[in-house]
């Protein structure tokens, strides 16, 4: 999407003015003739957890037992340990206002967390939340996620950065197609068994993608989970939580009062 049209959608948020139907209302690429070429998925929601209707989810990761949330919108962006079971913030981090923070990942004993148009990162110590130093990188910052061996890094384009994860520079990249058709717009960002899902920016839609190659192996269609009382603000789903342990893949949205730990139907 341009920056125009994110911008709007942030000032719609701040203003807390419903902007869901017209989120809802923008063209939806895999609706047009040209389709999506992988196979689409489903999914049945296995449990339902309460989550902060006004957090603005941005990254999300699951770890020792908690869920570890990156929040945005400038003046409200945070970085939170949360409760899974009951959605309850235990430890948080207010990030300065003159950042819009952005995805998440954890490496080793540290957290890192992008910002959207400041070109900034910052790499926190997982235990405290402390500040341990920050890193450039050129574009937006979107998603990020991490394989074992690299961080992978999305900007809003059809890109995936790869990073080195010890100096955060860019070692690769790649674009993302599905059949010949790039696809853009990839946001939040999670790495899982060998693949990378990644949120489509206002769709219902996860592109489940090879890191090989970029292609789309296939789309996670979550239409339907957005059902119940209305939301205020730019409530589209966006965060995506793995626990590799219990194999439990978690799902929820900006601004939504509910996460979902769902099954894929394969």
């Amino acid at each position: 999407m341009s920056t125009a049209t994110r911008t709007l959608a942030v000032i719609a948020v701040l203003a807390m003015l419903p902007l869901a139907a017209a989120s809802r209302e923008a063209p939806d690429p895999f609706s047009q003739s040209q389709a999506n070429q992988a196979r689409v998925l489903s999914y049945d929601i296995v449990n339902t957890f309460p989550h902060d209707p006004t957090a603005f989810t941005q990254g999300l990761i699951y770890r020792g037992g908690h869920l570890f949330e990156s929040t945005g919108l400038k003046g409200q962006s945070s970085l939170r340990k949360v409760t899974l079971e009951t959605g309850a913030v235990v430890q948080q981090r207010v990030v300065d206002k003159r950042y819009f923070a952005e995805g998440l990942t954890d490496w080793n004993n540290r957290l890192l967390q992008l910002t959207w148009e400041t070109k900034i990162g910052f790499v926190y110590d997982l235990s405290t939340f402390e500040p341990i130093s920050t890193f450039a990188y050129t574009g937006e910052g979107w998603g990020l996620t991490q394989d074992g061996r690299r961080l992978i890094m999305s900007d809003g384009t059809s890109a995936l950065r790869f990073l080195d994860p010890s100096t955060q520079r860019e070692i690769g990249r790649i674009t993302v197609k599905d059949g010949g058709r790039p696809v853009g717009r990839l946001n939040e960002l999670e790495f899982i068994k060998g693949e990378v899902f990644a949120n489509v920016w206002l769709t219902d839609r996860i592109a489940i993608i090879s890191p090989a190659t970029g292609q789309v192996t296939a789309w996670l269609d979550l239409a339907g989970l957005r059902a119940g009382p209305a939301q205020q603000g730019d409530d589209v789903l966006n965060g995506i939580a793995y626990d590799a342990q219990r194999d439990r893949l978690f799902v929820t949205g900006k601004l939504w009062s509910r996460l979902f730990e769902i099954r894929v139907r394969r």
